[in-house]
C-alpha cells in the first residue's frame, strides 16, 4: 500500500493506495504547530477507524507548499511506517516537461496535479484548482507543462472580506438562491460564487485562445463542486486529483532510493 500525502496551505488531503486503488482519504486542517509526534498519533488513529493495518502501508510520498511542515511529516512517515516518503520536487521524474522559466518554482501540487490531469483525461488539458489559491494551469497535447495563472483564493477572499468591512460577517459558502440577494449574507454568496464561476469562465477562455482550440478542463480542489455547477466551462470535477498525481509520480519513481 501506498500513503499519498498533499500538505495544502489550507487542508492537508491523506490517501491510501492499494495497488493503484485509493481505498481511504482523509481531509485535515493543515496545523503548522503540531509535532511529529501529534501527527503519527493522529494518522494511526485514521488507520484504526478505517480498519487498516498500518504495517500493509509499504511506501509513501508527499507534495508539499507549506516548506516548513515537509520535515515535520517526513519524520513522522518515517516514524509511522519505517521506511523514507519520496519528497516530490526538483530532480524527481514526473514524466512532464516543464516549459517555465523556472521549474522549481511551479507548486508541487500544481505539477502532480497535472500529471494527473494528463494521464487521465489527456492533452490538451487545464486544470483549475480552487485551493487557498485559485489556480489554472495549462498542458499542452503533447504533455507539456505550460504554465498558468494564480489568482487569490475563496476562503482568503472571504475572509479578507470580513476583517476589512466592519458590517460584512463570516459566512458559509453555498450555493444562492440567485445572483440578487435579498439580504447581506445571501449578497456575499451570490457575489463569491457567481464571482469565482465568472473568472474561471473568462481565465478558461483565454487558456483556450492561447492554447489554440479547445481543451478538456478539470476542476479540483474543495470547493470545486460548487463553482464548476455554475460554469459551462468545466467539463469534469476530480477531487482525488493531486493525490492520483501524487501516486502516479511515486510509480515513476519507485525504483529510486529515498535521498
Amino acid at each position: 500500500m501506498l500513503l499519498a500525502l498533499d500538505i495544502g496551505n489550507t487542508n492537508t488531503c491523506i490517501g491510501i493506495y492499494d495497488e493503484g486503488k485509493l481505498v481511504s482519504d482523509w481531509r485535515v486542517s493543515t496545523d503548522r504547530h503540531k509535532t511529529r509526534d501529534e501527527y503519527v498519533l493522529m494518522l494511526r488513529q485514521m488507520f484504526e477507524v478505517d480498519g487498516i493495518s498500518i504495517r500493509e502501508v509499504e511506501s509513501s510520498a508527499i507534495s508539499s507548499v507549506v516548506p516548513p511542515l515537509t520535515p515535520v511529516w517526513e519524520t513522522a512517515l518515517q516514524k509511522c511506517l519505517g521506511s523514507r516518503p519520496l519528497i516530490i520536487g526538483p530532480g524527481v521524474k514526473t514524466g512532464m516537461d516543464l516549459r517555465y522559466d523556472s521549474p522549481k518554482d511551479v507548486g508541487a501540487d500544481r505539477i502532480v496535479g497535472a500529471v494527473a490531469a494528463y494521464e487521465k483525461y489527456g492533452g490538451p488539458c487545464i486544470i483549475v484548482d480552487f485551493g487557498t489559491a485559485t489556480t489554472f494551469d495549462a498542458v499542452s497535447k503533447s504533455g507539456t507543462y505550460l504554465g498558468g495563472a494564480i489568482a487569490p483564493g475563496i476562503g482568503i477572499s472571504l475572509e479578507a472580506l470580513f476583517e476589512h468591512a466592519a458590517k460584512l460577517p463570516r459566512i458559509d459558502l453555498v450555493r444562492p438562491k440567485g445572483v440578487i440577494g435579498r439580504n447581506t449574507v445571501w449578497a456575499m454568496q451570490a457575489g463569491v460564487v457567481y464571482g469565482f464561476a465568472g473568472q474561471a469562465e473568462f481565465v478558461v477562455a483565454k487558456m483556450k485562445e492561447e492554447l489554440g482550440g479547445d481543451a478538456f478542463v478539470v476542476a479540483t480542489g474543495g470547493l470545486a463542486s460548487l463553482i464548476a455547477y455554475e460554469t459551462k466551462s468545466i467539463n469534469k470535477v476530480d477531487p482525488l486529483l493531486v493525490l492520483d498525481g501524487i501516486r502516479i509520480v511515486w510509480e515513476m519513481n519507485r525504483d529510486t532510493p529515498a535521498v
